[in-house]
């Protein structure tokens, strides 16, 4: 395996379905502008409660990718 460098990133997924929507989701979006994504870790998980319901989830995720 060859030497590589990699960076990291911070970004918010959301979703109103689950936590691994709102992660998918962010990968999703961030792999349209960011090349070579490797890796993801979730950081922080919030939501939202509406009359005792959970109606919307955020995701913070940190993405690692190779640079070139």
């Amino acid at each position: 395996m060859d030497d590589a460098v990699y960076k990291h990133i911070n970004i918010v997924g959301t979703s109103i379905e689950s936590i691994e929507g709102a992660i998918e989701g962010a990968v999703a979006k961030a792999a349209e502008t960011v090349k070579n994504i490797s890796w993801f870790e979730v950081v922080d998980i919030r939501g939202h409660i509406d009359g005792a319901k959970v109606t919307h989830y955020q995701v913070g995720v940190k993405l690692g990718f190779r640079l070139d």
